[in-house]
């Protein structure tokens, strides 16, 4: 039906009876023209380039007529010419402009440029017997597909969609811990005043309880099993249990007295039982930014202890060795299964512990200056560390001290985080919580920068960090973030020095 519709639109633009017929004689021995360039029959290009909506809008009712007078026969088409002139003529004449104004585009390059729903208009050129016009379509039309096909990878590397972004504004101070809970519903943040939040933000954005410590808090973390629960650790040597639910504190435990600041708590995946960490006073406050800059990181290494508790009896099951001597445990981690825990101290060294044999299995020298984030890939193969050094490193834990990779990090990503202000006002914070979190399979990692979050893609063979996707909406350095994978869309959390917390939809693109 297609040959026979064309053969009548070729037939109709012809005025003299030579052509005709010597086109109805090749159009009978076959239908393909050797000065086609891509090969195909006009026929073949025809149904492959042109569009349904193309061929019905371009043949209308005479394509009927066209392939019935094919079967019976030449003798129909001259009838049909002679009945169809006067249209035939202003046909003819329109089609010729077409043609000029697209001779004009295609010399001025433009085709190139032009979207897909002009290109098929464009290719309905093909069905013309202009082998000018021919020739010059050939090259565009075949680019073209390259050229989506490409669009369409640089759209599809992109990893991440955003969804939405919302604020929680309810602190009025710099945060120092905000953790996502194992379901992946509320949000406990902890800010430098003590004031403890806990909020939801499914299906809107509510707080559920709000608590102010008398005591310095320094540290916060969701219990396991219990998810109800949170623990808070205090600058004076207690470690509290607080119920979110009822909003009060079910009991507090005095840990150390001569080691007073809790720097770090984690919770077993078991539910079973909590490692904390507790250090001693500080020789150097932390809030003296003048001394670290000017080198006195190295006088920082305050003594400390890492102790097991068991969380239903509130009571210290053990502690742990510390060698070559005891430091100040900055931050710790255990595994899916509670088996190992990985701590990062003060005196650059990241041990990791036998947690059925309560004992290090190894440790080494992972930053120069102190550890201040540590967590384990996905696989659990390897330990990732961020210290003072500005390094980011992935460590093997199968060889002791191995590295797999190592990269450098702003200093915007690692701290200390510096918010200046009016008349030379300086506010500096250590970091305390989470510096990264990776998405569901491990492949990617956010991390703080001075306007929000960044995440980067892992790649252990690169040198250099790809980054992937800027989250962005804080004006002031973010200092911890977080990354729920509970729920279908992941949720980044990155929150700032002004006490805003931004809580990121993202919706992860499936290659």
């Amino acid at each position: 039906d297609m040959t026979c519709s064309q053969r009548s639109t070729a037939h109709s633009l012809q005025s003299r009876g030579g052509f005709l017929s010597s086109f109805l004689s090749q159009t009978k021995k076959g239908p393909s023209r050797p000065s086609h360039p891509s090969g195909a029959s006009p026929t073949q290009s025809g149904s492959m380039l042109l569009g349904k909506k193309e061929l019905t809008n371009h043949q209308g009712t005479r394509g009927k007529e066209g392939t019935v007078t094919c079967k019976d026969g030449k003798s129909h088409f001259s009838g049909f010419i002679a009945g169809e002139s006067s249209s035939l003529q202003q046909r003819q004449k329109r089609l010729q402009e077409h043609g000029k104004e697209r001779k004009e585009l295609l010399s001025k390059g433009t085709f190139q440029g032009q979207s897909a729903e002009k290109k098929t208009d464009t290719s309905t050129a093909e069905t013309e017997p202009w082998s000018d016009l021919h020739a010059e379509q050939a090259e565009p039309s075949t680019k073209m597909p390259a050229s989506s096909a490409e669009a369409v990878g640089v759209r599809q590397e992109q990893p991440f969609i955003v969804l939405s972004q919302e604020e929680y504004g309810e602190h009025h101070s710099s945060i120092m811990y905000c953790r996502v809970d194992c379901s992946g519903r509320r949000v406990a943040s902890l800010d430098v005043d003590g004031v403890i939040k806990v909020w939801s933000f499914n299906p809107i954005m509510q707080t559920k309880a709000s608590s102010i410590s008398k005591s310095p808090l320094l540290s916060l973390e969701w219990a396991t099993k219990r998810d109800r629960l949170l623990l808070l650790g205090s600058g004076v040597g207690t470690v509290r249990l607080y119920d979110t639910e009822a909003k009060k504190n079910l009991c507090e435990i005095s840990i150390d007295e001569d080691m007073p600041r809790i720097l770090s708590l984690a919770c077993s995946p078991s539910g079973a039982s909590f490692v904390c960490s507790a250090a001693a006073q500080s020789p150097i406050s932390h809030m003296d930014f003048s001394a670290v800059s000017s080198g006195g990181k190295s006088m920082n290494q305050a003594p400390g202890k890492l102790l097991l508790w068991d969380t239903k009896t509130m009571k210290q099951q053990l502690q742990f060795s510390l060698e070559p001597e005891p430091i100040a445990i900055n931050c710790t981690a255990f595994n899916h299964n509670g088996n190992l825990l990985v701590t990062g101290a003060a005196d650059g060294i990241v041990r990791l512990f036998d947690m059925q044999q309560h004992e290090c299995a190894m440790s080494w020298k992972a930053h120069d200056g102190e550890v201040y984030s540590v967590e384990f890939s996905y696989d659990e193969n390897t330990v990732y560390s961020i210290g003072e050094d500005g390094k980011f490193i992935q460590w093997n834990i199968h060889k002791s001290g191995l590295k797999v990779s190592e990269y450098d990090l702003p200093r915007e990503a690692t701290g200390p985080f510096v918010l200046s202000g009016y008349s030379g006002y300086k506010q500096v914070q250590f970091p305390r919580g989470r510096l990264f979190a990776f998405d569901s399979e491990g492949n990617y990692m956010l991390t703080c920068s001075s306007t929000g979050g960044v995440i980067f893609k892992l790649n252990g063979e690169e040198k250099v960090l790809e980054s992937c996707l800027s989250l962005g909406g804080h004006r002031a350095p973010v200092v911890t973030v977080d990354w729920s994978t509970a729920m279908d869309c992941g949720t980044c959390l990155t929150a700032s020095m002004d006490g805003k917390i931004k809580l990121t939809t993202l919706l992860a693109q499936k290659s």
